[in-house]
């Protein structure tokens, strides 16, 4: 599969209320914006809601300081005083000044992200934008970004973590999908594998094959059901696995009842 990337809303780390001349620890900018919903000045809106108990809308920013001469004017580019650059990148939709990072506004997410805006499609079923390389090799969910984290429980449309695109199509925060990997390998929503297992399964065939079970259970069967590809079938039951017999996958669940002799059936 192409590499699972997602386009990253232009933002990074979290911190505190910066008065650097540089801006803070998100952004290089060289003004602070007036908090519409306190009238505060803050370098950006995350150093704002780490210190406040409300969030600032970004959208609703009218004004903002220059740190170099402490001119309060409307949100713009460049300085009207003293011709300042305010940030290499600016948009004046969502008021977002900063170092240039090849960033671009996406008017169906609603938010700048991070590009080359040419490296990226815009995925209207998926509601998101999405490396070129996953055009028309990604399974399409519906809005399927607006959804929080499964594992973190965080947002992860406006996120500013990378979002990992798995298999099955659902999203989890890249590091929630590192994380999740050192303790299993399916997806916590559908269950299906998160990456491909083709070698270990066939690791897990030798296992199977040199591992005998006890008499009793030797022509014991089971139904089971593919987490894989939804295929049901009936195989022999085995304590380390039970391979599906649609897409060799043992990433398998047993569908009800207890097993019976292969003579019996």
């Amino acid at each position: 599969m192409a590499t699972a990337e997602v386009a990253m809303e232009d933002e990074d780390g979290g911190g505190c209320r910066g008065r650097s001349r540089r801006g803070c620890e998100h952004y290089e900018r060289e003004c602070f914006l007036k908090a519409p919903c306190c009238d505060k000045f803050y370098i950006c809106r995350l150093c704002h809601d780490n210190i406040e108990d409300h969030s600032l809308d970004r959208f609703e920013v009218k004004q903002v300081q220059c740190i170099n001469c402490g001119k309060v004017q409307k949100s713009q580019q460049i300085c009207e005083e003293c011709s300042t650059v305010f940030g290499e990148y600016y948009c004046d939709i969502c008021h977002l000044f900063d170092k240039d990072k090849k960033q671009y506004h996406c008017v169906e997410c609603g938010i700048c992200r991070i590009g080359p805006k040419e490296e990226f499609f815009h995925c209207m079923k998926c509601n998101l934008c999405l490396s070129l390389s996953l055009q028309g090799h990604h399974k399409c969910i519906e809005n399927v970004s607006r959804q929080n984290c499964p594992i973190c429980l965080e947002d992860i449309h406006t996120s500013r973590v990378v979002a990992h695109v798995l298999p099955c199509g659902h999203l989890l925060h890249r590091t929630c999908y590192e994380a999740m990997l050192k303790e299993g390998y399916r997806c916590p929503l559908c269950m299906h594998s998160a990456l491909d297992m083709t070698r270990y399964w066939r690791q897990l065939d030798n296992e199977v094959a040199q591992t005998p079970m006890p008499t009793e259970y030797q022509n014991m069967t089971v139904e089971i059901l593919c987490n894989d590809c939804s295929a049901r079938s009936r195989v022999q039951f085995h304590i380390l696995g039970m391979k599906c017999k649609s897409c060799e996958s043992y990433n398998t669940a047993q569908d009800g009842g207890c097993g019976m002799p292969l003579e019996q059936q």
